[in-house]
């Protein structure tokens, strides 16, 4: 009996062992990843080792877990991570459940694995709060575009066993089952065989929905290529780019049988994850479709918004209050294409098959470090705007009315920093106020000077003027020449710092959206016959450039984002291997295509200094220098998605958005320090 005894004794204390042994190496784990130090002191906070979203704890079951001990206030389940953050009512209920879960095996309700608990105290664990983001430009996701009828029918007109004779049987591919119809797409050389369509064509059951699609302007032709793609629950496909050479424009995909996230990833690494509803269609145009890569990661789960529970449309915002796991079940998806006949001529050359070596003048890459960073913007913001002053100056002398009426707003005697002021043509709108400006480009900055204006050479990033001195800033298209998103929110902040207490900002950036609420702006409806010209408009028998239809593009700091493009397959279709992306030269008074690009500046009446990074390009035929060369400048600009400007302002504690609105082609925000 005391032999029995002495064994049951040894036994719980190496199970104790065992579970300080786990608990000190839970928080090693912590503290390297997240920074958070474990203390020995009961509080109210616990972290929850192998109870995370990262090795199959749902939101679902942890909550009923850990409910059995009190009043919980706080969940927190950071994705992929293995552990959790409790935060209960009181401290005594954190120690209960301290006491009654550490060392405890619980049974995966989705997998059916036995885990053990592992639980130490924290103190208060501040976790950032996750900035809302946006839909790829030129995505859309619509729900419940066909009915579950529809749906069925669709479904059962696909017979994965019945033909595998016929030239469009399936292909058993590692992570997905796929047919095509209309013309197959060869893996071998990522293209389709134009000559050579299949027998039948597309199946008659999509028609009507096909119909559909086109009278709702989701598609502008009616596609000839169908893939059809099924994925169990673990399968997926690797992130790739649809082939330019074999498929226009827009590319669509109807999901069925089951929702699933879909990730799509820029050229700076931003990544962005889709949930895509059953019965939703995916529209991919413009940079959604040539420049984002987009693919499914093979897993049996998906992290999604609780409160969504993959039943409504949107990105996955990393949440770590509002994500749980979803459990993928069999999806099929139709993907419709029109075939390309002829050469793809889009705006992304370096991602583009049909373009592949035959760029004139090689563009700027995506930076991958700050050195290649400082060097483009010093190319590509700095050295244009001191070489292109004079002549961007004439351009610049019909002040924007939204703006004249904030300045004329404010208290007499007020001080105002206009940061990034151009050639100063808002430094002297209102006698009233004792207004300063500053901007990168000394020749700018010179042409204030001439004005009879107080203006100094700076950068936005630090601005030297003592804090909390201004009781108003502007800011007019500056923050779209900073490329990556930790330097668009600095110079914010160093808005901020600048104001007093109640003090105000305004501050103005170009819009991806040229075309608002059916609307065009002035910068696309003024477009002439001349292309890719800076061109211009009779008022009043004056000759005005176009240019001043929109804000001043000032010389601030820039630094471009790490551009990096990723690989491989499609949704059934098209892939090309992609090893380097570079910025996309934009057309003059056309919609954008991509947020991060290059914007032409053609000079008049100057000339090309040695080294710098201009093209030469003849005037249009018939104009008074057509056989004359003329230098092209490239300006790097960031373009603003509706709601980004006031997502990164609403992310600062230190100032509250008083209002948001769009003017002619801008985003603008007026804030409040507090």
């Amino acid at each position: 009996m005391e032999v029995k005894t002495s064994k049951g004794h040894l036994k719980v204390h190496k199970m104790k062992k065992k579970v300080l042994r786990k608990q000190v190496r839970a928080q090693h784990t912590l503290m390297r990843h997240e920074g958070i130090e474990c203390i020995s002191h009961p509080t109210q906070s616990l972290v929850i080792a192998n109870a995370g979203l990262g090795n199959g704890m749902s939101r679902q079951q942890l909550l009923r877990i850990v409910e059995e001990y009190g009043l919980v206030e706080t969940l927190l389940m950071p994705p992929n991570k293995p552990y959790s953050f409790v935060k209960y009512g009181t401290t005594e209920e954190a120690k209960k459940a301290f006491d009654a879960l550490n060392g405890k095996e619980v049974t995966l309700e989705d997998f059916g694995q036995n885990i053990v608990l592992y639980i130490n105290f924290v103190e208060k664990v501040f976790w950032q709060n996750a900035v809302p983001t946006s839909l790829p430009p030129g995505l859309m996701v619509i729900e419940k575009i066909i009915s579950p009828e529809e749906e069925r029918r669709m479904l059962e007109s696909i017979d994965w066993i019945g033909d595998e004779d016929t030239q469009n049987a399936q292909k058993t591919l590692k992570h997905r089952r796929v047919k095509h119809f209309g013309y197959e797409f060869c893996y071998d050389n990522n293209n389709v065989n134009k000559d050579k369509p299949l027998p039948g064509g597309l199946p008659e059951i999509c028609d009507l929905f096909l119909e559909k699609c086109l009278k709702q302007g989701y598609i502008e032709h009616k596609p000839d290529q169908l893939t059809v793609n099924q994925y169990e629950p673990g399968q997926g496909i690797p992130p790739h780019i649809d082939t330019h050479s074999a498929f226009e424009d827009k590319i669509i995909s109807l999901s069925l049988g089951a929702e699933i996230v879909m990730d799509f990833k820029h050229p700076d690494g931003h990544t962005v994850a889709i949930m895509l509803p059953r019965c939703s269609l995916l529209v991919m145009a413009g940079e959604s479709r040539y420049l984002w890569t987009h693919g499914i990661t093979p897993r049996k789960y998906d992290i999604i918004q609780a409160s969504e529970l993959g039943q409504k449309v949107g990105t996955i915002t990393a949440d770590v209050g509002d994500l749980t796991l979803n459990r993928r079940e069999t999806r099929t998806s139709f993907t419709f294409r029109k075939v390309r006949r002829s050469p793809c001529n889009c705006i992304y050359p370096s991602v583009c098959d049909s373009q592949k070596g035959q760029q004139r003048q090689v563009q700027p890459s995506f930076p991958h470090n700050d050195m290649e960073a400082s060097k483009l913007e010093q190319e590509y913001v700095h050295k244009v705007y001191e070489e292109i002053a004079t002549h961007f100056s004439s351009t610049r002398h019909s002040p924007w009315p939204r703006i004249v009426e904030f300045l004329r707003s404010l208290p007499k005697g007020s001080i105002v920093a206009d940061v990034g002021c151009g050639n100063g043509k808002y430094l002297g709108i209102n006698k009233d106020l004792y207004m300063v400006g500053c901007d990168r480009s000394k020749n700018l900055a010179d042409i204030c000077g001439e004005k009879n204006f107080q203006a100094f050479v700076c950068d936005a990033l630090s601005v030297p003027i003592r804090s909390g001195s201004c009781d108003a800033c502007i800011s007019i298209a500056v923050i779209h020449h900073f490329s990556t998103v930790e330097r668009r929110l600095a110079t914010i902040c160093e808005l901020a710092r600048l104001l007093r207490p109640g003090g105000t900002a305004l501050i103005y950036v170009w819009a991806m959206e040229q075309e608002y609420k059916n609307q065009k702006s002035k910068y696309l409806k003024e477009k002439n016959d001349s292309k890719d010209k800076e061109e211009e408009i009779n008022i009043g028998g004056v000759q005005r450039p176009l240019s001043d239809q929109m804000p001043d593009s000032s010389s601030q700091d820039s630094a471009c984002s790490d551009r990096l493009l990723n690989d491989l397959n499609d949704e059934g279709c098209a892939a090309k291997l992609v090893a380097d992306s570079r910025l996309p030269v934009h057309t003059n008074r056309t919609s954008f295509h991509s947020q991060d690009l290059l914007v032409p500046w053609h000079l008049k009446g100057g000339t090309k200094k040695k080294g710098e990074s201009i093209d030469t390009v003849s005037s249009p035929a018939g104009s008074k220098e057509s056989q004359e060369l003329s230098p092209v400048f490239h300006r790097y600009y960031h373009v603003f998605c509706e709601g980004e400007l006031e997502a990164a302002c609403r992310s600062l504690d230190c100032v509250r958005v008083q209002k948001s609105y769009y003017d002619q082609g801008n985003w603008c925000v007026v804030l409040e320090k507090l």
